[in-house]
């Protein structure tokens, strides 16, 4: 019969044998529970009144925003310094990590007003995108859409800033909870916004223009990841210029390939290359077709 002594025994000989799957005697790494709990509380600064349990009145609003602000700044600070610790930006020093913790966590929460901006063109896109939305409220409070690309827009603050882990621990925990992955590191612009979500991926290097509406199960990924970490910091991911529609399925691969404006990309098909602006791609199930829009009497092709 197994002894609990024999059991810690097998596992921290295994701790020896496959040490690349530890962290012992080395820096504090952010806390995944309380980077989950601090994006929470960021959604509440960032929506008022949606994401509390109870009513929130505009006469008692400046109060609870300075409670939840200090509440905030101290523990994201506090992460953020472990993620300075664990990897400092290139010229750094150690000396300076502390002040630069603060200087950081002061800057990204004073960006919030300029967030909450681009957060409000999202969710009039999703509003005036979807037929089915009763009310600007309901996307709010329902859409996991919403939850996606607040995260996505916050995490994207802190990659720029090369703060390490914090934003990919961000993205994944939207990710587990909404079925949708937003790289951090991708560039999104205005009145974005992706019907029903599920399976809907985002690379790192993915760059999306104003205006785009993409639904579920769009890939925009890179052609090959064989050679690992080479490609570290190469354009891996499409760009999507603006007034792009993307329907369910499609697959988009390749830093090079540009999906020109106005452009349409029905479902399931998939592009390795660029297509020009304007553009119909569609797959009548044999071939993928591109055709021009821009003849207005009628679809007309200019590639098979």
């Amino acid at each position: 019969m197994e002894t609990v002594s024999k059991l810690t025994n097998d596992l921290v000989a295994s701790y020896a044998r496959f040490g690349g799957i530890n962290h012992l005697d080395g820096k504090n790494l952010p806390s995944k529970r309380a980077i989950t709990d601090l994006t929470q509380e960021l959604l509440r600064l960032l929506f008022p009144g949606f994401f509390d349990e109870q009513l929130v009145h505009s006469s008692e609003i400046k109060v609870k925003t300075a409670g939840l602000l200090d509440a905030v700044l101290g523990r994201l600070e506090d992460e953020i310094r472990k993620s300075l610790e664990y990897l400092p930006p290139e010229g750094l020093a150690k000396k300076d990590i502390t002040g630069a913790a603060h200087q950081l966590t002061m800057t990204f929460l004073g960006g919030l007003p300029r967030i909450r901006e681009i957060l409000q063109t999202d969710v009039e896109a999703a509003f005036s995108g979807d037929p089915a939305a009763a009310s600007r409220e309901e996307i709010i409070v329902s859409y996991p859409f919403i939850e996606a690309i607040t995260v996505q827009r916050l995490a994207h603050e802190l990659y720029l800033k090369e703060v390490a882990l914090i934003p990919r621990i961000m993205s994944e925990w939207a990710h587990s909870r909404t079925g949708m992955d937003l790289h951090p590191g991708a560039k999104i612009g205005s009145h974005f916004f992706v019907d029903h979500c599920t399976g809907t991926v985002v690379g790192e290097t993915a760059i999306i223009g104003n205006h785009v509406k993409m639904y579920h199960g769009v890939t925009l990924g890179a052609k090959s990841t064989a050679a690992g970490q080479l490609l570290r910091g190469k354009k891996r991911h499409p760009t999507i210029e603006d007034r792009v529609t993307i329907y369910p399925g499609a697959t988009i691969l390749g830093g090079e390939t540009i999906i020109g404006s106005g452009s349409t990309i029905g479902g399931n098909v998939f592009i390795m290359e660029s297509v020009q602006p304007n553009s119909l791609v569609i797959y009548d199930g044999l071939d993928m077709r591109v055709l021009s829009k821009a003849d207005k009497t009628g679809v007309v092709d200019y590639q098979i």
